[in-house]
Formats: structure tokens, sequence, C-alpha cells
């Protein structure tokens, strides 16, 4: 099994659609790239943290590899937006990619400037692409929210 970290706005539809893909085993959404220890919804949110929401998944490099979660991942929010997507303002909501082996450091970057250079957005790409840091759960109400709050 292998994992990647993603932030690409609010956490709770980008974690449904990555729960799409066939060969993603599991999902958990929470905080990376801030300076407070486990942080909460409400410290994130406040835009002092640093933290960016973000889905942590994990998958079967077997079915689905890094390149192709990052393919998904540019058709699920707008990366030219710079902390925020659409109305949802603030660094929390960053489209930022986490990175754990130059490997992945590569394929990100040459990722990202394949996007840009394909004219689907016409403007620049601001998606950062950092190196793994502590990932922080969510509270366990955002976890699997789509799927929860179709069930009421």
């Amino acid at each position: 099994m292998a994992i990647a970290t993603f932030g690409a706005g609010c956490f709770w539809k980008p974690e449904f659609l990555f729960r799409q893909i066939e060969g993603v085993i599991k999902t958990k959404v929470g905080y990376m790239g801030g300076a407070t220890d486990n942080p909460t919804y409400e410290q994130v949110c406040s835009d002092k943290t640093g933290h960016a929401e973000v889905v942590q998944i994990t998958y079967d490099p077997k079915l689905v590899n890094f390149e192709s979660l990052l393919v998904e991942f540019w058709k699920m929010h707008d990366p030219t937006q710079l902390n925020r997507q659409g109305l949802d303002i603030g660094s929390q909501y960053r489209s930022v990619i986490f990175y754990q082996t130059d490997e992945e450091k590569e394929i990100a970057h040459e990722s990202m400037v394949n996007v840009q250079d394909s004219g689907i957005f016409t403007s620049e790409v601001v998606t950062e692409i950092v190196s793994m840091e502590t990932f922080w759960p969510a509270e366990e109400y955002h976890q699997q929210y789509y799927e929860k709050s179709q069930r009421r």
C-alpha cells in the first residue's frame, strides 16, 4: 500500500471523489502543512495555523499510481485560485500536493507543467508542491462527510 496527500479546497468533496477511484483503499481527511500540533477545525479555519485541509489516500499501487491520482486531483478543483476554492477563502483551502519521495516530487512537478501547458486553465496554476509533513486527522464528523450527509 502507498499513501498520497492532497489539498484541493474544502476536504469533503475531494475525499468523496478520491473514494470513487478503483485502487483507493481508504481515505482520511485532516490537516497538514501548519505550525500547530493537533489543530482543531476551528483553529484551522481561523487561517492562523498555516494548515491546509487535506485528504490522505491509502491506495494500492498495483491498481492506481500516484500519477493517476494527480490526474484526478487536477480535475476536482481550480488550481489557479490562490488560497481559495470558490466561496471558501483562506490558506486552509489552498491547492497543494504533499510528496514523500524525490520521485513523487518530480512526478508532481511534471504533472503541474503538463496541466499548465495544456491550456485547460487560462490563469497560472498556483498549486504548492511540498514535502509531506505531519498529518493531523480531522474530527470524526468530517470523515466521509458526503456519505454521512446523504444518510440524513
